[in-house]
C-alpha cells in the first residue's frame, strides 16, 4: 500500500470471527517475517483495524493515524524524510484460536508533498488584457538578468543598453505594446493617405486602442437556458387546436407526460414523454436500491381543447410476485429491507377526433425486498371513444408504428397465428427465453444460446435449430392490415418461406467431431410495406410482402482449458427488418427524359451546356473584358466560316 489507508474483504460468516492486526518485523538474520498468532488486536502502533461485517461478506479497512507531513525545525511527530515509514503488517481472522485467514501488507508511504506553511492574502492582480497589456516588456525573457536587444528590460543598465541600443526588438516584443491604430488623426503611418482622411479619422486616447481589443464594455445579456418545461403549442388568446399523431402529451403545468419507455440502446428511460397514438408495451429491470417513483397520479392532462382531464386510478395489490420477481439473492427475512413499489401501470386514454375524453390508469402495487430485481411493465394503450364495448374501432385500417404485426395460420382450425422473437432472460438460454410480438416499423435483433455437445450429431443439430427458429413463426399469413379479416383471404399475403440447408444432405467432416457446417443459426425477416393512404391526416400503412430466409454458420465446439468441459454454445438469432416501397411503381422513363439525360452535366463527361462557360461571368480564369473579346472573334471566325463554305458564296466570289 502507498496510502494512508486501505479496503479488503473477507469472505464468508464473519459470526465469531475475530480481526486482528500486527507488525511483522523481519528476523535480520535470516530476513523472514516473525510467525503470527491470534492473540492481536485491532490496533498495532500508529494502524487501526476497523471491520464492517455483512451477511456473506465483510469489509476490513487498515487506516494509519499519525500524519504524514515533513518535519519543520524543532518539530514532533512527523516524517524527517521523503519516505515517511516502510513497514510490514498481517491482518488475522481467527475463530477460537484457529487461524481463517491471513493478509500480508507490505506499506511503504511518502510524506505529503502539499505546502503547509503561511500563505499570503496579497493576490496578484491580473488586469483585463483588453485594456491594458498583461506584460509591458514581451523581450524580457529572463529572470535577474538582461536580454540582449530588449531595450524595455528594466535588468539592463545603462551601459549594457548602449551595446545594442541601435539593434532593440520592435513592435510589440520589443515593448510597443500600445500601437496608435492607422484611423487616429495623429497618426502618420500609413504610406498612401487619401484626401479625405483628416475629415474622417479618429480622434481618440491610445487607451481606446483597437489592438487591445475592446473599445467599451457593452451590455451583458443573460443567456436563456431551455428548461425541460415546454410552453403549449398555442399563443396568447388562441386556444389548443387538438393533438395530432405523434405530438407528446402535455399536462396542466405544461410539461410532458411521461412512464418509463425503452430507448434504442435497449435501457429504460424514466421520464419518456408519452406520444399521442403511440401505443406501447415495455418491460423495465430495476432493484430496491435503483427504484424511483415516475410522476404522480394526480397529474391532470391536456384534452387537446384547452380543459384538463383527471386520472382514473384504480390500484390492485399482487400477490403471485413471481411473475415479476426474476432474481433473488438467499438472505435472512429478519435483516432484509422491503418496501411498497409499483409493479406494473397500464394507461387506457380515451380517445376522439383530436383530444383526450378519459384516462384510466390501473397501478398495481406489491412488496420488493433488497437483493430482488423487479421486472416492472408498462402499458399505454389508446381507445376510441367511439367503439361500443370497449373494443378499439380501426378508424384507419393500415398498421401505425408499435403495434403488433397480425399473422394468421390458414391451415388450421383456429387461424390465429403468431410472428415473435426472442426475449432472452437469465443465462440467456433457449430453453429459458419467451417470446414476444414483431412489432410494425420496429427493426429488432434478437437471440439466445443453445448448449451442444461434443459429440451432438450434425443432422440432429440441424434439425433442433430449425425447429426452434421456426417456433417464432406459427403462421402461413400476414395481415396486410390493422383490421385483416380471417374471412377474407384477400386481406391477407402469405409469407415467401426460402428453406435453410436440407437436413437430409449428407455433409461430410472428415469424421470428425465437433464441427458441424451450414447450422441454419441466423432467421431473417423481411415485411416490405409501402402507404397507400391517409386517414384524417395519419398515413395508412400496408404490408405488400413477408420473406422469411435463414443463413447458415460452421459450428465448432470451442474446447476450454484441458477441454475438460462436454458442452459448448451455439447462438442462435433473429432479425426483424422492415422495408418502405413506394405504394405505385414508379412511372417509366419518358424519351424526353432519355434524351435530355445525355446534355445532365451530373451524368455525362461532356457537358454541352457548358460550352459557352468561358464566356459567362462565372469563369474567373481571366478578366471579363478578354473572354468577351475572345468569344466574339471566335463567333466571327465560326460566321464567316459557314458564310464562305455557302455555295452562293463562291457563285458571288466569281463574279
Amino acid at each position: 500500500m502507498s496510502g494512508p489507508r486501505v479496503n479488503s474483504f473477507f469472505l464468508g460468516n464473519s459470526s465469531g470471527v475475530n480481526f486482528s492486526i500486527i507488525l511483522s518485523p523481519r528476523d535480520e538474520e535470516t530476513g523472514k517475517l516473525q510467525l503470527a498468532n491470534c492473540s492481536g488486536s485491532k490496533r498495532a502502533g500508529d494502524w487501526n483495524l476497523d471491520v464492517a461485517p455483512g451477511m456473506n461478506i465483510s469489509k476490513v479497512t487498515v487506516s494509519l493515524t499519525r500524519t504524514l507531513e515533513l518535519c519543520l525545525p524543532n518539530a514532533t511527530e512527523c516524517c524527517p524524510s521523503p519516505l515517511c515509514m516502510v513497514e510490514t503488517l498481517q491482518v488475522l481472522a481467527c475463530r477460537d484460536s484457529v487461524m481463517l485467514a491471513q493478509l500480508l501488507i507490505q506499506a511503504e508511504i511518502f510524506a505529503n508533498s502539499s505546502f503547509s506553511g503561511n500563505v499570503s492574502e496579497n493576490a496578484t492582480i491580473i488586469p483585463n488584457q483588453a485594456f491594458k497589456p498583461l506584460g509591458s516588456c514581451p523581450c524580457n525573457l529572463t529572470a535577474g538578468a538582461c536580454d540582449v536587444r530588449c531595450c524595455c528590460d528594466l535588468e539592463c543598465t545603462p551601459d549594457l543598453q548602449q551595446l545594442f541600443s541601435g539593434s532593440c526588438f520592435t513592435g510589440v516584443f520589443g515593448g510597443d505594446v500600445n500601437p496608435p491604430f492607422d484611423q487616429l488623426c495623429s497618426s502618420q503611418s500609413m504610406e498612401y493617405v487619401p484626401e479625405w482622411f483628416p475629415f474622417l479619422c479618429v480622434q481618440s486616447s491610445l487607451d481606446n486602442t483597437p489592438f487591445l481589443g475592446y473599445f467599451y464594455h457593452g451590455s451583458i445579456s443573460t443567456p436563456n437556458v431551455p428548461s425541460f418545461t415546454i410552453p403549449l403549442q398555442t399563443s396568447p388568446g388562441k386556444p389548443f387546436t387538438g393533438y395530432r399523431e405523434g405530438d407528446p402529451i402535455i399536462t396542466e403545468e405544461d410539461e410532458y407526460f411521461t412512464v418509463p419507455q425503452q430507448s434504442m440502446a435497449g435501457q429504460c428511460v424514466g421520464n419518456a414523454p408519452v406520444a399521442y397514438l403511440h401505443s406501447f408495451d415495455v418491460k423495465c429491470l430495476t432493484s430496491l436500491e435503483s427504484y424511483k417513483e415516475g410522476l404522480p397520479h394526480d397529474v391532470r392532462i391536456n384534452s387537446g381543447s384547452a380543459d384538463f382531464v383527471q386520472q382514473n386510478v384504480v390500484y390492485r395489490i399482487i400477490t403471485d410476485r413471481g411473475k415479476f420477481i426474476t432474481e433473488s439473492e438467499s438472505l435472512h427475512t429478519a435483516e432484509v429491507l422491503c418496501q411498497n413499489v409499483t409493479f406494473a401501470e397500464h394507461y387506457k386514454f380515451i380517445w376522439k377526433d383530436k383530444n383526450i375524453e378519459q384516462v384510466n390508469v390501473t397501478v398495481f402495487l406489491g412488496s420488493l425486498c433488497d437483493g430482488e430485481l423487479l421486472t416492472q411493465r408498462f402499458t399505454v394503450e389508446f381507445l376510441s371513444l367511439k367503439s361500443p364495448d370497449g373494443e378499439e374501432l380501426f378508424e384507419n385500417p393500415g398498421y401505425q408504428a408499435g403495434k403488433p404485426v397480425r399473422a394468421a395460420n390458414m391451415n388450421a382450425s383456429d387461424p390465429l397465428g403468431s410472428l415473435n422473437i426472442w426475449q432472452p432472460a437469465g443465462r440467456g438460454l433457449c430453453e429459458s427465453a419467451t417470446y414476444r410480438p414483431v412489432l410494425f416499423g420496429v427493426d429488432s435483433y434478437s437471440g439466445c444460446i443453445l448448449e451442444v455437445g461434443i459429440s451432438e450429431d450434425c443432422s440432429f443439430l440441424r434439425g433442433n435449430v430449425t425447429e426452434k427458429l421456426n417456433a417464432l413463426i406459427q403462421a402461413t399469413h400476414i395481415g396486410k392490415r390493422d383490421n385483416s379479416s380471417y374471412s377474407d383471404p384477400n386481406d391477407w399475403v402469405e409469407i415467401i418461406r426460402l428453406d435453410p440447408f436440407n437436413s437430409d444432405t449428407n455433409v461430410s467432416t472428415g469424421g470428425l467431431k465437433g464441427i458441424c457446417p451450414d447450422i441454419p443459426a441466423n432467421l431473417n425477416i423481411r415485411i416490405i410495406f409501402a402507404k397507400v393512404g391517409a386517414v384524417q391526416g395519419i398515413p395508412q400503412q400496408q404490408i405488400l410482402a413477408v420473406q422469411i430466409s435463414y443463413s447458415t454458420v460452421l459450428w465448432q465446439f470451442q474446447c476450454g482449458i484441458g477441454c475438460k468441459n462436454t458442452l459448448s454454445v451455439l447462438p442462435i438469432t433473429a432479425s426483424v427488418q422492415f422495408i418502405e416501397v413506394p405504394a405505385q411503381p414508379p412511372p417509366p422513363v419518358m424519351r424526353y427524359q432519355k434524351i435530355y439525360a445525355e446534355f445532365d452535366c451530373n451524368r455525362n463527361d461532356v457537358c454541352w451546356p457548358q460550352l459557352l462557360y468561358p464566356v459567362t461571368r462565372f469563369y474567373t480564369g481571366e478578366p471579363y473584358s478578354q473572354c468577351l473579346a475572345k468569344g466574339l472573334l471566335l463567333a466571327f471566325l465560326v460566321l464567316l466560316a459557314a458564310i464562305m463554305s455557302n455555295p452562293w458564296f463562291s457563285k458571288l466570289w466569281k463574279r
